[in-house]
């Protein structure tokens, strides 16, 4: 049996984060993968069927061993997420103290919350072992701004706690070569910081069926996929939905995903009296992506309009690509460089929803040569420097 990592993730499967793939792949490359995360119930903010403190709390997935510790969920409002990010350090705190796992090194898959990887840290100090991060969101920067908090006393604090965890992680892997300069910043050794891209899993690739939750009506299909929450920005859509509307132009967007931000959209939708111009179906399964991409037009991404979204590389984006489907982006900074740089679609001014019906009018009109074209760049650009193998490799060189 290869090494033993022990994967510190407040979210696996059945919830899906793409560190679910990254463990497969570790488990296929012979490393023992154990996971400690939490009871799923990521993103609707209630347990999963089946799922409880006392249900299930122990699972082997594909050969990965899954621990689950006790935590609050995430409810629908800002009270029950401070307590369901608190409770998992909890609960991590006690694993740690009484868990006779004995793991070769530490690998801490940070989505919101930061708070997560202190169990992880704290394993690693006690058994003196390797401990490496892979940071997806920056704090504080990210508790500012998605949650409002603007408390200096509590931002201070936040930034203390992340300064912790960074100097005790043996090497910071990041998600954009912004991120990387944001957490030098913080006085982090230059060599400690590591980029590491995300990849898309191996699903995600053009695919022939066309599913049926996209009308076939001779409309264009916009599609966004995933999360609806504050940070993604699909408030705009509605006013840009009205102003198409106004100018008499039909489009469909269909919103694939639940989330915190769901509502409201909703009753943005109804306010602008625009609902004929929107196809909103929940959460599916990330196999079911490509055939949706596969029967939709192009794929929409956006963010909310703030400076840390634009160091920002989502995930969906390589997952976009890799599906072959021209993007409409209402973007900036480190997404906007490279749809740009690969000519995979068409990017307005981030938050302006003149600019983004604009765009869309402009996809509108383009040849279809022109959107076979983009769809061709995606997958080459995702081929050339987001390949998975590549990217697996890479991160391979560091547990040697």
């Amino acid at each position: 049996m290869g090494k033993h990592i022990l994967v510190i993730s407040q979210y696996f499967y059945p919830e899906t984060f793409r560190i679910n793939d990254i463990a497969n792949e570790w488990v296929k490359r012979g490393y023992n993968v154990t996971v400690l995360t939490g009871i799923p119930n990521y993103p609707e903010g209630k347990f999963y069927k089946d799922y409880s403190c006392f249900r299930n709390n122990r699972e082997t997935w594909n050969g990965i061993d899954i621990i689950r510790i006790p935590l609050i969920p995430r409810g629908n409002n800002s009270i029950s997420l401070v307590l369901n990010y608190l409770s998992f350090v909890v609960s991590g705190f006690f694993w740690k103290c009484f868990t006779r796992i004995k793991a070769d090194f530490v690998f801490i898959f940070e989505v919101s919350p930061m708070t997560q990887a202190l169990p992880g840290v704290w394993y690693a100090k006690k058994r003196k072992i390797p401990c490496y991060i892979y940071v997806q969101d920056l704090w504080p920067e990210n508790v500012q701004i998605a949650a409002g908090i603007n408390n200096q006393k509590i931002l201070n604090a936040i930034g203390i706690m992340v300064d912790y965890i960074y100097k005790r992680c043996t090497k910071i892997f990041v998600t954009s070569q912004s991120f990387a300069k944001a957490v030098k910043a913080r006085g982090v050794e230059e060599d400690k910081v590591i980029y590491w891209p995300q990849y898309a899993e191996d699903f995600y690739k053009p695919n022939a069926d066309k599913s049926k939750l996209i009308p076939d009506d001779g409309i264009i299909n916009i599609t966004f996929t995933g999360n609806i929450g504050t940070a993604q920005g699909l408030d705009i859509l509605p006013e840009t939905a009205a102003e198409l509307k106004r100018q008499g132009i039909r489009v469909k967007f269909n919103i694939i995903g639940d989330g915190r931000n769901k509502k409201n959209l909703i009753t943005q939708i109804n306010k602008k009296q625009v609902d004929d111009y929107f196809n909103l179906v929940g959460w599916q399964p990330a196999e079911d992506i490509p055939s949706i991409l596969s029967a939709s037009d192009a794929a929409f991404l956006s963010f909310a309009d703030n400076p840390l979204y634009s160091m920002t590389i989502p995930a969906k984006l390589q997952s976009y690509m890799a599906c072959g489907i021209p993007i409409i982006g209402s973007v900036s900074g480190e997404s906007e460089k490279i749809i740009n740089e690969s000519n995979c679609g068409i990017v307005c001014q981030l938050g302006d929803y003149h600019a983004l019906a604009n765009a869309i009018k402009q996809f509108i009109e383009i040849g279809q040569e022109t959107k076979q074209q983009m769809s061709k760049n995606a997958e080459c650009y995702t081929k050339l420097h987001f390949s998975k193998d590549k990217q697996i490799n890479f991160i391979d060189d560091y547990f040697i």
